[in-house]
């Protein structure tokens, strides 16, 4: 079995610390010894997008650094996963972005499974978050997990392809344009009746998670925690 380090990313590290240990569970239950290097830090993609191209290289850089040793490393971001695969060989010359997976990625791409033994007996409904979709190509694989998850019921998300409003800076550059796209994707969302919306970036979900709490809609919930749910 591949040597699997975890970046955990600084969202989840400061805020949904649950989420990275449900990908440690789900891996470890499918026989994966899962490292945890304490030194890693952000992967500049604040920076980078922000203009900050030397400060964004110097994070690679210690990123490289730290995830060198491991033949896979796994992320619950799609958002991170994609920094390192496109800019890190922009910023550094890095390829080590080959070897960087999302979640979904690694279970379907590398262990070449889709039932991880999970059960969730919920409504869930799946947003599709843009850099996992348009910069990664993840495609279906997240639903793939979810549809083999037991007892869940996963009901469609109307104009699931549009993006939440986000962006990282564009929500703050831009925040009018940005309300009204969360405003379409909440409505989207309460529509569907479900009691969970799941996406792969806990950073979407927590602009999804804001305007839900105050126009009412599916509770926010990275996939990966539904996935380790024991069945």
């Amino acid at each position: 079995m591949p040597r699997v380090g975890l970046f955990i990313t600084c969202v989840n590290d400061a805020l949904f610390p649950e989420t990275p240990k449900a990908v440690v569970a789900v891996l470890e239950r499918l026989g994966y010894e899962v490292d945890f290097p304490a030194a890693q830090t952000c992967c500049g993609q604040m920076h980078a997008n922000s203009g900050y191209k030397d400060d964004a290289a110097r994070l690679a850089r210690s990123f490289e650094r730290v995830f060198e040793p491991y033949d896979a490393v796994v992320t619950p971001s799609g958002s991170c996963a994609a920094m390192t695969r496109d800019q890190y060989p922009h910023l550094t010359g890095s390829t080590i972005g080959r070897r960087v997976y999302e979640l979904s990625e690694f279970l379907i791409d590398v262990a070449r499974v889709e039932d991880v033994g999970a059960r969730f007996p919920h409504t869930v409904t799946y947003h599709p978050t843009c850099h996992g979709t348009r910069a990664l190509g993840l495609g279906d694989k997240p639903l793939r997990l979810l549809r083999a998850v037991r007892d869940i019921d996963l009901v469609d998300l109307p104009a699931a392809d549009q993006c939440c409003g986000f962006g990282g800076t564009f929500a703050l550059k831009n925040s009018e344009v940005s309300s009204a796209m969360l405003a379409d994707k909440c409505r989207h969302a309460a529509d569907t009746g479900a009691e969970y919306l799941a996406a792969a970036d806990n950073s979407c979900l927590t602009h999804i998670g804001g305007g839900i709490s105050r126009s009412g809609g599916p509770r926010p919930i990275h996939y990966a925690e539904i996935l380790a749910s024991a069945a």
